[in-house]
C-alpha cells in the first residue's frame, strides 16, 4: 500500500519525508529509551561510536566539544554537566564529568540516551568509556560525579561534511528505569521503604 496516492512524484517525495520526521518526533516525545535504540541500531540522530583504547594519532588541529543535560518527564534527578565546553585536540582523549542528584529519601535508577550534535559528528565521535553504557543507581540523597572519556577521529577532517565540524555538542537525556525488588531490599534501609508506596515502591 502505497502512502499518499493521491500525489505524485516530488510531492509525494515530500509529504513522506515530513511524515517521517513528524513520527520520528512523536516517538522522541513518548518514549525516550525506544528512540535511544532506534538512533544506536540506525545511526539516525547522531549516535556515537564506542572504542576500547583511544586514537593512536592527535592532530594539532582543536575542536571545540559542549555538553548537554537534560531529564525526562517525572525524573526526580537533578543533572548537569560539572563544565559546559571545553577544547582539545582532533585525536586527543578528553575527560569530562557530569553531576548527578536523587533529592528523594529513595532510591533511584536511571539510564541516559545521548546523541551528538551536529549529526554529521556522531561517526566520528568516540566514547571509550561512559556512564551510559550502564544503569546508574542513587540512594537517597546521594550526589555523583559520572566520567565520559571520549576522542574525535582525525577521519574528521577529510570527510566531505565533518571538515567542516569545528563545535560538537554531546547531549544526554536520563530517563528513569525501574529497579529490581532484589536491589531495593538489598541498598535501602528498613526505615526508608516505609515510604515507598509514595514513589510507587511496594512493601512486604
Amino acid at each position: 500500500m502505497k502512502l499518499f496516492p493521491h500525489l505524485q512524484g516530488p510531492q509525494r517525495t515530500v509529504a513522506q519525508t515530513v511524515s517521517v520526521v513528524i513520527l520520528m518526533g512523536g516517538l522522541a516525545w513518548a518514549s525516550v529509551p525506544f528512540y535511544d535504540w532506534f538512533c544506536r541500531v540506525t545511526g539516525f540522530g547522531g549516535a556515537t561510536n564506542v572504542a576500547e583504547t583511544g586514537s593512536d594519532v592527535i592532530l594539532n588541529e582543536t575542536i571545540r566539544v559542549r555538553f548537554d543535560a537534560s531529564l525526562e518527564r517525572d525524573m526526580p534527578w537533578s543533572f548537569k554537566p560539572e563544565v559546559r565546553e571545553m577544547e582539545i585536540r582532533i585525536g586527543e582523549t578528553g575527560l569530562a564529568f557530569y553531576e548527578a542528584h536523587n533529592p528523594l529519601n529513595v532510591p533511584i535508577a536511571g539510564q541516559a540516551a545521548y546523541n551528538v550534535t551536529p549529526y554529521e559528528a556522531g561517526a566520528f565521535f568516540d566514547k571509550i568509556e561512559c556512564f551510559c553504557f550502564t544503569e546508574q543507581v542513587l540512594m537517597p540523597g546521594e550526589a555523583v560525579m559520572m566520567p565520559v572519556s571520549f576522542f574525535v577521529d582525525p577521519a574528521i577532517v577529510d570527510d566531505r561534511e565533518g571538515q567542516y565540524v569545528h563545535t560538537i555538542t554531546l547531549s544526554y537525556t536520563f530517563y528513569q528505569i525501574d529497579m529490581p525488588e532484589d536491589e531495593i531490599q538489598a541498598s535501602v534501609a528498613p526505615e526508608l521503604l516505609t515510604i515507598a508506596p509514595q514513589v510507587g515502591i511496594e512493601t512486604n
